[in-house]
């Protein structure tokens, strides 16, 4: 299986970056790909509307608020992947300052294993991005 793992670190409180990310339903807030999360099955699944058009269709697998952790499968996308699993954590580093994690494990689909990366390793980079130009770090 292939793997993507990327971290950033931002100037903001541990607890207030997982406010903004730390809902199942709030890409949308930070992920500029993002437009629009729409909870279904009683918030256990997530209908993801992206810029340009495509959704993808996710299930919450856990969550934790204590840990600031939460993970997800992907269950219908336009993404070239299969058996998709990813998490996002949040973690304290004191003064103000926290880590986002954003991991995945997955197969390639209808591309090469270098090409699913570079997709996945894309759409986490977009996201980080964005968390770093609204919190610095």
């Amino acid at each position: 299986m292939a793997k993507v793992n990327m971290s950033t670190d931002l100037d903001v409180a541990a607890d207030k970056l997982w406010n903004l990310i730390g809902g199942f339903n709030a890409l949308p807030d930070w992920h500029p790909a993002i437009e629009n999360s729409e909870l279904q099955e009683e918030g256990s699944m997530r209908v993801l509307s992206l810029a340009g058009g495509g959704e993808i269709v996710e299930r919450l697998e856990k969550y934790d608020d204590n840990e600031r952790i939460y993970s997800y499968t992907i269950t219908d996308s336009p993404l070239p992947v299969k058996n998709y699993r990813a998490e996002i954590k949040v973690i304290d580093k004191g003064d103000d300052k926290a880590s986002v994690e954003w991991s995945s494990e997955f197969s390639a689909e209808g591309a090469t294993e270098s090409e699913a990366m570079d997709v996945i390793t894309g759409i986490f980079q977009a996201g980080l991005d964005n968390l770093k130009k609204m919190y610095g770090g």
